[in-house]
């Protein structure tokens, strides 16, 4: 019977099919800690590519957000109010 922690566990099994080669490559640069556990090895690689992924579409909007007119616009209006509350109340001395 299993504990009823492991069946809170969501797990999918998948079978791929993995390249000899890319397997052996991936079995002589894997970290120690994962050398012996090729699950951890794939899991490890997959949320490495979900967040590098995550990364370039959050920095792929960014530059479409910063190459648009109305917003560059809008950030030059809120640079210059800035620019001038940045000198407010001081002296000229």
């Amino acid at each position: 019977m299993r504990s009823q922690k492991t069946s809170q566990i969501k797990t999918v099994r998948r079978s791929v099919a993995i390249p000899r080669q890319l397997i052996e490559e991936i079995h002589r640069v894997a970290p120690p800690e994962l050398e012996g556990n090729f699950n951890r090895l794939v899991i490890t690689a997959l949320r490495d590519y979900s967040a590098r992924r995550k990364k370039e579409s959050f920095e792929k909007e960014m530059a479409q957000m910063a190459a648009d007119p109305d917003i560059r616009c809008i950030l030059a209006d809120i640079s210059s109010e800035f620019t001038r509350a940045e000198y407010d109340g001081l002296s000229d001395d």
